[in-house]
């Protein structure tokens, strides 16, 4: 049997959100879903990312250094591919996921940004939270650990920045990432909603939503610096 790894071990240990999280990483609900990675795992199933990188959307942007959120629905499930941030891939990745490519695209249509890098680690750092709602995958077969408890973590990652004092910006491409839009308080947030840039309904609405361009306008209103968009 794999060894059971605590899912916390892959934060950072100043990381800010450590105690921000603390009763999500005692609870008996992460302690299952630590026990069923363990057992896929151990059935030799390859699981995305690496343990190491599950919590990078985490590591990568502060809790009191994030303005805008990007929710994403799982990792990719291509080897080589995915490193703990929603829509994003390692740098050396070529040719682009189809939903990033049209990311991309809108992002030249809306700014003139032409981006080559898949690595969106430059938009962590500004403060883009690039949170997948459930943070591993089975190599080949996307959505297959859903409902085993990493919503719930999530959503206490949005509840989080929700309760902060700070406006922040939720950018929600798609219906799944629009549910937890349930948890924000748009009296105080601002809230961009879109199809999902999926080949399959990025016509039928992200094209020409213009959502970087909003994201800006947003933070400039809140008194904030824009999002530099380029990789």
């Amino acid at each position: 049997m794999t060894p059971r790894m605590k899912i916390e071990t892959a934060l950072h240990p100043d990381s800010d959100w450590r105690a921000a999280l603390r009763d999500e990483f005692a609870s008996d609900y992460l302690r299952a879903l630590e026990a069923f990675l363990a057992a896929e795992e151990a059935a030799g199933k390859r699981i995305f990312p690496p343990p190491e990188l599950r919590l990078q959307a985490l590591n990568a942007t502060p809790l009191a250094r994030t303005r805008v959120v990007v929710i994403g629905q799982d990792p990719y499930p291509t080897p080589g591919h995915a490193h703990g941030l929603s829509f994003s891939v390692r740098p050396e990745v070529s040719p682009l996921p189809k939903s990033l490519q049209n990311i991309f695209r809108e992002l030249k249509d809306d700014l003139g940004i032409d981006n080559r890098s898949g690595s969106l680690l430059p938009w962590a750092g500004q403060g883009v939270l690039l949170l997948n709602a459930v943070l591993t995958v089975v190599e080949g077969s996307a959505g297959s650990h859903r409902n085993r408890g990493w919503e719930r973590f999530t959503d206490r990652i949005i509840e989080t920045v929700d309760a902060r004092a700070e406006p922040v910006v939720f950018l929600l491409w798609g219906v799944q990432a629009q549910k937890k839009a349930r948890m924000v308080d748009r009296r105080r947030h601002v809230v961009i909603e879109s199809p999902h840039p999926s080949p399959l309904s990025a016509y039928r609405g992200f094209f020409g939503s213009r959502p970087f361009s909003r994201v800006n306008e947003a933070l400039l209103g809140f008194g904030h610096e824009e999002i530099d968009w380029r990789t």
